[in-house]
């Protein structure tokens, strides 16, 4: 089954994103880190489920930027969705192939966003 990884250091924003994809009927995993999140995709035995990942942009330990370049090592091609209340942020990105979504991110753009990096792959 493929899943959508879910990050934010925010606990209440991530129990939302993941309420509203979970209703949206995608399978979600959750990380708090972006080292948790780098952490369950070393160890994932099957490391293709995870179909497109969602990230705050500003955490604690590394950015959402630092965890995009690390995951590129790691899975060159998967889709990420940043999130992110900082319009200047999208810089820190460039060359990365990341989709950008600004906060606060409406339910409907979130699952649109993520069923359309589904389909195209990107």
């Amino acid at each position: 089954m493929s899943e959508i990884l879910l990050i934010d250091d925010s606990p209440t924003q991530l129990r939302v994103r993941e309420a509203v994809l979970a209703q949206a009927g995608f399978s979600v995993v959750t990380a708090e880190t972006a080292a948790e999140a780098l952490d369950f995709l070393r160890a994932s035995p099957d490391k293709q489920r995870v179909k497109v990942i969602v990230t705050d942009h500003v955490m604690p330990g590394a950015s959402g930027a630092d965890f995009v370049r690390e995951l590129r090592r790691l899975r060159p091609a998967v889709p990420v969705i940043v999130v992110s209340g900082l319009a200047e942020a999208e810089e820190e990105y460039t060359g990365l192939d990341v989709s950008f979504l600004n906060k606060p991110c409406p339910p409907e753009e979130l699952i649109d966003t993520v069923s359309r990096a589904l389909r195209d792959g990107h």
